[in-house]
């Protein structure tokens, strides 16, 4: 993480706070008793910030100065709210398309994936806010700057976003191996989410067990994986070409 994203110590984040400061992650000295720290928590909006609790030896690597027990990981966006997003979309589109990562972790890989979905005309990318990449300087770089085009929201659970996008007519396709059915096999017209997986894990058993559909891209030499970037390409833009057709 470089260190320019970081503010740290009670009074300046506190002042990113008030000011309105687009934060990401928010890093407390497990064990915490300062009351200005307590008073920041109840300033955060805990939709759109991931609070991680953490031993003193992980803040003296983020920060070599004095942290006070409290470093805030500023992110170059303003996430938006998952409700909000669906509602308005839901209202202006005929068939929105929502990409859902479950906690993918390389920001290359993060900041690849937003720009093939501004491409393909993703309506919405949709992120767990502890386990995945961090949204960066790094992942605005690897994004090609995509990442200022596409409404990111960010939800305490993914099972959480894909139960309120059913519940909305939203069909939710899981992106695995862990399947005979072919993505060619399946119809991807219609509102449409495309679940992807972390590059180590893939998609989580208790999120495929939710899903309407699961589907799988060929796999033909010895390699029995993709990366999930290029996965996550080859899957929209299979969207576009049956949209197409």
């Amino acid at each position: 993480m470089k260190k320019e994203s970081l503010i740290f110590g009670i009074h300046p984040v506190l002042e990113a706070v008030r000011s309105g400061k687009p934060i990401d992650k928010l890093y407390i000295q497990k064990g915490s008793t300062n009351d200005k720290i307590d008073a920041i928590l109840k300033l955060i909006d805990t939709d759109a910030v991931s609070i991680n609790y953490v031993p003193v030896e992980k803040l003296d690597r983020l920060i070599r100065s004095n942290h006070q027990g409290i470093v805030a990981s500023i992110s170059p966006i303003t996430f938006k709210s998952l409700e909000v997003v669906v509602e308005g979309l839901l209202e202006s589109k005929e068939d929105p398309l929502f990409l859902i990562l479950d906690q993918v972790s390389d920001v290359r890989n993060f900041g690849a994936i937003l720009r093939t979905a501004e491409c393909t005309g993703v309506d919405a990318v949709i992120i767990q806010k502890k386990g995945g990449a961090p949204v960066s300087g790094d992942t605005v770089k690897a994004s090609a700057g995509a990442i200022f085009n596409l409404p990111i929201c960010k939800v305490d659970h993914i099972k959480d976003a894909i139960f309120y996008l059913q519940g909305s007519g939203i069909k939710t396709i899981a992106a695995t191996e862990k399947t005979d059915n072919s993505i060619y096999d399946i119809d991807l017209t219609g509102g449409l989410a495309i679940i992807m997986g972390s590059e180590g894990k893939g998609i989580s058993k208790s999120v495929l067990s939710i899903v309407d559909q699961s589907a799988s891209l060929p796999l033909l030499g010895k390699i029995n994986s993709l990366n999930v970037s290029v996965a996550s390409g080859v899957f929209l833009y299979e969207v576009i070409r049956q949209r197409m057709h």
